[in-house]
């Protein structure tokens, strides 16, 4: 195992130089503006993914506490709306960042 790890980290650190180069002088700057375009398109599609996941863990987690001391549901629900507000702010900024890099 630590065989592979020191194997896929040589060579990350060789390929580095190679995929970080700057551009030659004369090439075009827009050339790589594709690459923006899809890294934008993943960073939403994780950010929304990872928020699904979080905010149905939330309120599985939340029904399940209910269910458990119903005398404690206000203060329950408080904090599953602060916790839900938390996470939603999550693909809120990661649209936000997205409009700023490709717009």
């Amino acid at each position: 195992m630590t065989k592979k790890v020191f194997f896929v980290l040589a060579l990350m650190l060789i390929a580095s130089s190679a995929l970080c180069a700057q551009t030659p002088a004369g090439a075009a700057a827009s050339d790589s503006k594709w690459a923006i375009y899809i890294g934008a398109g993943f960073a939403m599609a994780i950010a929304s993914g990872l928020c699904g996941l979080a905010q149905g863990k939330a309120v599985a987690a939340c029904a399940e506490a209910m269910a458990r001391n119903p005398g404690a549901a206000d203060n329950i629900k408080f904090a599953l709306i602060l916790g839900l507000a938390l996470i939603e702010s999550l693909a809120l900024y990661t649209l936000v960042i997205v409009f700023a890099k490709v717009g």
